[in-house]
């Protein structure tokens, strides 16, 4: 039996037949919350965390197709179709503003201590600077290539951005002065990279392949990377929860939990399609911390522990292409 048959077959059990005929009502109801993008149905869908039932759907501007959260109680949805972003409050799970006048906006970076984002943008080949507070942007840096993933040093300092989903080069911003990042200079990955994270600490970037299964993991500061490890299918992605790295495979169907030194571990068997992942922080969020990974090919979500135990797996929308977790109510 081919690979995707083998998966599709494993996790049928766990994922509901059909789209549920209505969302129950809305209301966020407190607690751990997945935030989902409806990538065809022009809506944000809210899952409780730890059980996996939808709360809300909270409609948007067409084409959601990425969202990040960061610590002010706000969320920045992409909508890289048709140049815009929505930006949700997290505790009421509620749309409160929309940016426009952008090329292709594909992901986003929330400042740690500034009421800033910053957004790739494909199109233009530029990081725009997002106000959070006027839903404006405020200053756009070019970049020498498609902008794609883009990850803050914990710090604030450093912002790495990808030069497209399978990158020559990824570029390396100054942003000391939140406002005004600068680009420094640009480095080669021994591969062609899709997704670059910043791991707890800042002391190390992890880098993903667009092309082959490696993943490399660089010093800060350092333009060769320190260790190359083994990975499933390209592309990957990866997110972190304070002493784990959890590295994703969508065309694999798998997540694989690595320590901070690379050493892999649990290799979790999810949709395939699962190409995205998020991890609740523990500061930011109360409760059991938790992660998700949507399937752009399945529109499930699947809901693991820490210690990467699949507990849930369910059909909320026809496509979902990204996700995060965030504490509403």
């Amino acid at each position: 039996m081919k690979r995707r048959a083998f998966l599709a077959a494993a996790t049928a059990p766990f994922v509901a037949a059909s789209l549920p005929r209505r969302a129950p009502a809305a209301t966020s109801g407190g607690g751990v919350v997945a935030l989902v993008t409806a990538d065809l149905e022009s809506h944000i869908v809210a899952v409780d965390a730890l059980s996996g039932r939808v709360l809300k759907r909270i409609p948007t501007a067409p084409g959601p197709r990425s969202i990040e959260s960061g610590i002010f109680g706000q969320a920045v949805v992409a909508h890289t179709g048709h140049g815009r972003l929505t930006v949700l409050d997290t505790a009421r799970l509620a749309v409160v503003g929309v940016v426009r006048g952008l090329g292709e906006p594909r992901y986003t970076a929330m400042h740690p201590f500034e009421r800033l984002a910053y957004v790739s943008d494909s199109k233009n080949r530029s990081v725009a600077v997002v106000d959070l507070s006027s839903r404006s942007v405020v200053a756009r840096v070019a970049v020498p290539g498609p902008a794609r993933h883009l990850s803050l040093s914990p710090d604030g300092g450093h912002l790495w951005v990808a030069l497209g989903s399978t990158a020559e080069r990824v570029a390396i911003l100054d942003a000391t002065d939140p406002r005004r990042p600068v680009l420094r200079r640009t480095v080669a990955p021994p591969f062609l990279a899709h997704d670059v994270v910043w791991a707890p600490g800042g002391e190390h970037v992890w880098v993903t392949s667009g092309s082959r299964g490696r993943v490399a993991i660089y010093e800060a500061g350092s333009v060769e990377p320190a260790v190359l490890l083994p990975a499933g299918a390209a592309p990957q992605h990866v997110a972190f929860a304070r002493t784990r790295a959890y590295v994703t495979s969508g065309d694999d169907g798998t997540v694989v939990v690595h320590r901070l030194d690379g050493t892999a571990g649990r290799t979790a068997r999810v949709p395939v399609g699962s190409y995205n992942v998020s991890v609740s922080d523990p500061d930011q969020t109360v409760g059991r911390r938790v992660g998700v990974t949507p399937s752009l090919d399945r529109g499930t979500i699947c809901l693991f522990t820490s210690a990467g135990e699949v507990r849930v797996v369910r059909r909320v929308a026809r496509s979902a292409h990204d996700a995060c977790v965030v504490e509403a109510g």
